[in-house]
Order: structure tokens, then sequence, then C-alpha cells
């Protein structure tokens, strides 16, 4: 950090991103010249075929490469294992060791052409033996991968690299003395604001060529294009700021999970909540938590065969092959977008209902356009709305269009805004309920019942915004939101919600903790983090990565500097107020640790309803053949108001993950989203 600057522009790597390609690249040209001695070695008395005075010199010339490679590669690792993150000092050098090692390609594909001319010309009359060796020398190979072209692959991996680190917004910008305090300087851009908002435009233009070709496959029509530039100014955005490049933000990942974990581990537990399986936890919690088991198994199902066959890898597939791509064209008249009815067959396994419980089935899918069925739920009499979450490319942009909508509701005081994407996805669905009588038709068969709607991640947002639309016209009805991400609500419809809707929340997961001041704050406590570690960045990353698969005392990995007083780590860093030129618009004291929402120009946004926050009991870490125990109970959105990193922050919000603990809370029987497995066992029916 910042980004190194080579042949007159900025690159998306830093000068010490390079000891683990050099030592990689290093590892590789020593044994090739080893194994390129050897062969001079072997062959150095059978030199006098035709050609083979060509032989002889391209062999020694490789030898004499190969060592200026290894020389200039040794020079690179070493220099840029020196110094730390905010520390570039003694890595100056690096960017004349890249020149150096730029110019050395030049010989090595003078020499590889040099050997192929050799072998395809001035070969005959030469043992085959030779021709062979002199094959896989040139292919960077030995005998038993002669056809491997392993130097021209060297070659191409090479320029792969280089568009990989490439910036397109990579001009140099002007680095700060070398004698002067280091710290958030180092860390913050400092152009002026005319070049600053040309470079944030350009960057914005960038980000959307970048999604156009990422979603070439679908059209590119006026909601896309809205779409895309919504985005980009989002991501774009985001780390604009600061001359971080991704491996920064990798190791202050992994430096803050270990700064996490040590909190935890230091909280008193007399402090922390005890309800388990084992416990005995209030009675509303326990209805709450039945209801919210049996919404999952429509929400779940709502995914259709893709989470049918997840969860079932051995049967799924049976149960399902025999009843897809059967003509149904008469039968499956309430379903669209389902040609070859594996959705609709793996709903039915998943749920128990029959075709006839079934109002409407929609998988239609475009941006703001998300599939949901609508079905008759017997057991629980009520008219139950499944929205499906994210499973497809044009979802991830409804997901990503983050940025605030005004959602006025009738009777609620105050600011009304929420999540875009999935305010259009709510009011796509509303109007398909609602316009097209889908909700009347419901009723008109089972006029006692009531209204549930239901969903998980992307499908619990939009459940949660279509209650909210739906709550003047049906009082009585009920939501139950799994996983919703975070930046959902504002505060005015997430109060309003808590009558209607409950949220349920697994572990770390990272989608209800994800919300724009989230992610500034995430982005401080970084900065705070990789500016205050004495460490460099390659041991960083191993350490983190040897902490993530194995485990162990995060004591073990120190991140505050060695021969810094603890007072001293809570006063800004090295008169940082003088020396920041632009503060961001979410720019804090590095040493503050204020919740985001005080000081977030970002508008806020919250988790809606009620939440009921799922955890392990029992250590984070434990064996993979160990039982799960699950501890239930409310919790406040404030306790969401930061982003957790774990291992486990993706995979809590899967959502068998979700159903699994939800099963394990409400009976002992076995985990299945089949609920034919559990028709045999009425005792442990939710």
């Amino acid at each position: 950090m910042p980004g190194m600057v080579v042949f007159g522009r900025r690159w998306g790597i830093a000068s010490d991103d390079l000891v683990f390609p050099g030592s990689f690249e290093l590892f590789v040209r020593v044994l090739w010249w080893i194994g390129t001695l050897i062969l001079y070695t072997y062959h150095k008395g059978h030199f006098d075929c035709n050609g083979g005075g060509v032989l002889h010199s391209y062999l020694v010339g490789l030898l004499t490469v190969l060592g200026l490679i290894i020389l200039s590669l040794c020079a690179i690792v070493y220099v840029s294992a020196q110094g730390t993150i905010t520390n570039p000092g003694p890595r100056r050098s690096i960017a004349a060791l890249v020149y150096v090692r730029a110019l050395l390609y030049i010989p090595e594909l003078v020499w590889a052409c040099l050997g192929a001319v050799w072998v395809s010309d001035d070969s005959k009359g030469c043992d085959p033996a030779t021709v062979g060796a002199v094959i896989a020398a040139v292919n960077k190979l030995f005998s038993y991968c002669v056809s491997s072209h392993h130097s021209w692959i060297i070659l191409l991996f090479t320029l792969l690299g280089v568009v990989f680190v490439f910036d397109p917004l990579g001009n140099p910008r002007p680095q700060p003395p070398t004698m002067e305090p280091l710290g958030v300087r180092d860390l913050e851009s400092s152009e002026g604001t005319q070049f600053l908002s040309t470079a944030r435009s350009l960057a914005v233009k960038v980000w959307e060529s970048r999604l156009r070709l990422l979603c070439c496959c679908l059209p590119q029509d006026e909601s896309h294009r809205a779409a895309f530039s919504s985005i980009a100014q989002l991501v774009s955005g985001f780390f604009s700021d600061t001359d971080l490049v991704p491996s920064d933000i990798a190791a202050g990942l992994a430096l803050l999970h270990q700064e996490q974990d040590k909190m935890e581990q230091s909280r008193d537990p007399d402090v922390i909540a005890t309800h388990s399986p084992s416990s005995p936890i209030g009675e509303d919690l326990e209805i709450e938590l039945e209801k919210a088991a049996h919404c999952m198994r429509f929400a779940a199902a709502a995914y259709g065969w893709p989470m049918y066959i997840y969860s079932n890898p051995l049967t799924g597939p049976c149960k399902l092959s025999g009843e897809c791509c059967r003509s149904r064209a008469a039968e499956y008249d309430i379903v669209g977008g389902d040609h070859l009815g594996c959705h609709f067959s793996s709903i039915l396994h998943s749920t128990g209902l029959q075709y006839r419980d079934f109002i409407y089935v929609s998988f239609h899918n475009q941006i703001y356009e998300i599939p949901f069925f609508v079905a008759l739920d017997h057991k629980r009499e009520a008219v139950l709305v499944a929205v499906r979450g994210t499973l497809s490319l044009r979802d991830v942009l409804t997901d990503l269009s983050a940025e605030c909508e005004n959602l006025p509701i009738e009777g609620v005081s105050g600011a009304c805004y929420a999540h875009k994407g999935m305010c259009q996805a709510a009011g796509y669905i509303y109007k398909k309920l609602v316009n097209d009588g889908i909700l009347n038709q419901a009723f008109s068969i089972a006029p006692e019942y009531k209204l549930v709607i239901t969903g998980h991640s992307l499908g619990a947002g939009t459940a949660s915004l279509l209650a909210i639309l739906l709550r003047n016209s049906f009082p009585t009805l009920q939501c139950y939101s799994f996983s919703p991400p975070g930046g959902l609500l504002s505060k005015a419809l997430a109060d309003y919600s808590k009558d209607f809707v409950v949220s349920v929340v697994l572990g770390k997961d990272l989608v209800p903790r994800l919300s724009i001041p989230n992610m500034e704050d995430l982005k401080r406590r970084i900065l705070k983090i990789v500016s205050n570690c004495n460490k460099p960045k390659y041991r960083i990353l191993l350490q983190g990565c040897w902490y993530e698969l194995f485990g162990g005392d995060p004591d073990d990995f120190p991140t505050e500097m060695d021969n810094r007083r603890e007072e001293e780590l809570s006063q800004p860093l090295l008169g940082e107020e003088s020396l920041i030129i632009r503060h961001s618009s979410s720019y804090q004291s590095l040493a503050s640790d204020d919740s985001p929402a005080h000081t977030a120009a970002h508008l806020p946004l919250f988790l809606p309803g009620r939440i009921l926050h799922i955890t392990e009991d029992g250590p984070s870490r434990r064996s993979c053949f160990s039982q799960v125990r699950y501890r239930a109970e409310w919790s406040s959105e404030m306790a969401f108001r930061s982003v957790l990193i774990s291992p486990r922050m993706l995979a809590d919000h899967m959502p068998d993950a979700v159903l699994k603990a939800l099963c394990s809370l409400t009976s002992d029987r076995p985990f299945s989203l089949c609920p034919s497995s559990i028709s045999n066992n009425q005792h442990n029916t939710i």
C-alpha cells in the first residue's frame, strides 16, 4: 500500500505483494535450472551432431539466463518481504527490480525461439534422446512432459497476471515524502476536489463496463442499464478515498477476525444468555420457533430443484427424474417459467402439499422480478406466500441495488425508505397478488385463513416489504423473514414492522449485517488495524490462513505494535487530523470505535421486525463429527451494527443451515428437507 507505480502507472498490487508469486516462480526456476544443468552435464560429449554447436550455445545461454532470473527473483522476494503495509520505505527499490525482471523476459523469449528453431531445423542426425531433452528444456519441463510447451505457458500466465493487476484508473498519484510520518496519510487519497470528481466519474464508467461484460448474457435494456449505473456508483465509491489494494483488505480481515475472537473470548460468560434446547425458554419464543421452523420449509422450497438436490443428494435426483420433463401442460397451468417442471416437483416434495393446494406459482425471473408461489397451508390454516432468495445473476443485481427508495406507508410517522432493489421486487409481487386477484382467489377458497408471508435472504427482504405493503389490507398477516439483509428498512418502518414481522438470524451470518454504514465501519476498522500492525503482509496472510484452517489462540498473532503502549493506541495516529487533505463521507478518527450509525453520511437501514437470533451452544471450533446444539434468544437490531469476520459468515446464511438449526431447536428428529421423512413421526411434527 499504496499501489505500486511502474511503467508510468499505478497498478492494483502493492510492493509487498510479490513475496508469494515471486517465491513460486523462484521454486519453478530453480528446479528448471537444476534440470538444465543435469541435461548439459549428461550430454556434454554429444554435441558433435548436426546443429550440435547451436545446442551447446543454447544450453549455456539458458543456464545463464535462468541464473540471472533466479538472482532477480531472490532480490524481489527479499525486498518485497521488508517493511510493513503502511511503511513501504524499505521496499523503495522494488520498482527497479521489477524493471530488471521484465527486461529478462526478452532473452528468455529469444532463447525459447532459438531452441524451437534448432529442434525443427537443425536437429537431424542427433540422438533422439538429445532432441527430446532439448524439447523438454525449451518447454521448461523434463522428458515426461515433452509436449507441454511450458515456456510459452509461463509467458502466457505472466501476461494474464499483468491483466489481472492492471488498474484502469491507475494514473500515478503523488506520494508523500519518505521522511514524513506514516499513518492515515498513506491510506487516504491526496488529490484536489476537481481531480477526485473526475476520477470518481471515470471509476463509475469503468465499473459499469465491467458489469456489462460480466452480465453480457442479460438483455441490455433500460432497467438493466439503470441497475448497472447504481451498482457501479456504490462499488466504485467504497474504497475511493483510500489507497488500499485487495491484499491489504485481505490482511485487514485476517487481523480483524483474530481481534474479534480475542474480544469474544474475554467476555464474561455470566452476561451471555444461555437459552438452549436443554434449558427452559419462554413460551412466546418457543411458539415462534415452531412457526418459524414450519415456514422455513416453504422458504427453502421456493429455491426449487437446486436446493432440493443440494439437501437430498442421494435421493433427490431419483425422485425428480421421473417427474421432470413429463408433459403436464394441462395440470400445471398455474405454473409459469418452469418449462421442465423440475422446480414445481421439488416444491411438492419439500412442502408435502398437493397440487390442488397451490393457487399460483411463478418462476419468472428478471431484475426486480423474482419467483414466488402462493399456496394453502392447511396445517397452519394460512394462505402462504413464499418468495425465493438469490439464485441467479438477475437476483444479484437486485441485491446490489442498495440505495434508498422512498416507501410512504399510511399510518407510519417518520422517514419511510427502504432498499431499492427489494422495494421494486416487493412492488412487482404486490401488483401480481392484488391486481391479478391471486389473493382474492385464495381467500375465496379459504376465507377463514390468515395471510403468512415468508422468504429467505433476498426473499426475506422482499417478503418483509411485501408484508408492510399489505398490512393495511390484511391486519392479521404475519411475516417470517429468514436471514434478511441488514440494510433494508428505515428506523420508522423497522419499528412499524415489529408487530407482524419476525426475522430469524443464524450465528455470524454476514447478510443481516450488510449495510452501507456497516461496510463503511468495516473499512474504518480495517484501516485502523492495518495502520497499527508492525508485521509484514506475507506473515499476516500466512498466519491468518493457518488460523482460519487450524484455529489456535488468537493471542499468538498480535496485531498491535509491540513497542506501543495501550494508551498510545487510543490516540489519533501521528497528527492524523492535520494529515487528512480530504475527509471521506464516512471518515472518523481511526482511534474511535463508535457505532457507524452516529456518523455515517449514508441513511441508516435496519433489519425488519423482531429479531430471533440463533447461535451455537458451545465452543466456536469443534470436531466435524460432534453434534451441534443451538440456543435462541430475542435480540436487538443494534447487535447487528457491525460485520463479524468468521469462517461461518457465509455458511450460516445457507437456507439448509437455518432450517437445520430451527429443527434442532424444536425437535430431536433428524433434519431433512423432505417432509415425507417426518410423516411417520407425528409426535415430533412442528
